[in-house]
């Protein structure tokens, strides 16, 4: 027998005594449910997406591949169902699938700097190191501060033996996110540009900041940055030829005595390394710095706000310039305005691939940016005064 809902809740009362709180809860719970389904029209497609990255999480691709198809029937246009339905599909080992699910991307907009980058990947699986060098170029046109895509770029002109582009390249790429160095000590990508001293260098970042975390024997130092025991102790001794690194020992039972490496004291300070004991990490406090370089910051923070204000772009560009370079302001930034100069670094990038109408588009944000940091300049200044 149908019933129709107000004879249904005549016969069955929500509030009769014998009707269990567990019941009560289910019924609440059902009903914001059905809520959240009529209230929000995207709530099926982001049930299906969410459990498509979960099932992704879980190396389920085939069952992912369904979910983000059941997206796509009801808006093909769907972007990020697209996205993840090809990197799906290129996991398993379905490249030219994949392949059309960036290009049907692309067709709805060519600009997509993931796709590109995706895309570039599939021509790698494939050998074609020159097609994949075009696409991941494509994806830093699309956005030059896609710190992936520059990584990419590095490996590919590397299998094109390109040695010089490869290592600026990923020194691009390591600018905008410094974990991409790690990254690469251990890509066998690299391997036509290891002996160069550019790469060298890298090893030395990823050094440095195991260092800085806390890691000082050679074992810990060798599995924290997945460098070979012979790269970690060369790399570590060229540090100490440099003045950057001491080597110390201590004694291990009654026999056994192991190096110790460290940061020398002033490096240690700037950078913010970590002394790791029982309770973990603690952080060496930075020394205070002199007050003409906060002056210098605070001079040049005045004369890159008013070259935005004029939508100077030469002006604006050099004037960053000073604070990113380490023989002006750029030392003083690291050791005081660490994020700050990331930041400034990726304004200089955009600056230098988009123009003037960059600046033009983004003169409030970035005089407000710099206008912190004039803030921060002054309360500096005035601690170090009262001081004194």
């Amino acid at each position: 027998m149908n019933l129709t809902l107000e004879r249904w809740y005549n016969i069955y009362p929500l509030n009769v005594e014998h009707y269990s709180m567990k019941n009560k809860k289910k019924d609440t719970a059902l009903s914001k449910k059905e809520e959240t389904a009529l209230t929000n029209v995207n709530y099926q497609r982001d049930r299906l997406f969410k459990k498509g990255i979960n099932l992704m999480a879980d190396e389920k691709l085939e069952e992912a591949v369904q979910n983000f198809e059941m997206i796509l029937r009801t808006d093909p246009n769907d972007v990020e169902a697209l996205l993840k339905l090809g990197y799906s599909r290129f996991h398993l080992d379905d490249h030219s699938q994949s392949m059309k699910v960036y290009d049907k991307v692309l067709d709805i907009d060519v600009t997509n700097p993931e796709a590109w980058n995706l895309k570039s990947l599939v021509h790698y699986e494939k050998k074609n190191y020159a097609k994949a060098l075009d696409c991941a170029e494509k994806a830093i046109d699309s956005d030059p501060t896609f710190g992936m895509a520059w990584y990419n770029k590095a490996c590919y002109l590397s299998m094109l033996n390109q040695v010089p582009d490869s290592l600026e390249s990923l020194k691009r790429s390591i600018e905008i996110d410094v974990k991409n160095a790690r990254k690469a000590v251990k890509d066998k990508d690299f391997v036509n540009v290891r002996s160069e001293e550019g790469f060298k260098r890298i090893i030395e970042v990823v050094l440095i900041e195991s260092l800085r975390q806390g890691y000082h024997t050679i074992g810990a130092i060798v599995w924290t940055t997945f460098l070979g025991k012979e790269d970690t102790i060369k790399g570590l001794d060229e540090l100490i030829l440099k003045g950057i690194v001491v080597k110390n020992e201590k004694r291990q039972g009654l026999n056994q005595i192991i190096p110790i490496y460290d940061l020398i004291p002033e490096v240690a300070s700037k950078i913010g390394a970590k002394k790791r004991g029982l309770l973990g990490p603690k952080e060496i406090a930075k020394v205070p710095i002199p007050v003409k370089n906060l002056k210098e910051v605070g001079l040049a923070v005045q004369s890159v706000m008013s070259s935005i204000e004029k939508e100077e772009l030469e002006k604006t560009l050099e004037t960053l310039d000073t604070f990113i370079n380490p023989a002006k302001c750029g030392q003083q930034m690291i050791d005081e305005f660490l994020e700050e100069h990331r930041e400034i670094r990726l304004f200089k990038i955009r600056l230098d691939d988009k123009g003037v109408d960059y600046l033009i588009d983004n003169k409030k944000k970035m005089i407000e940016f710099f206008e912190t940091i004039e803030i921060q300049v002054t309360k500096k200044l005035r601690a170090s005064v009262t001081q004194n």
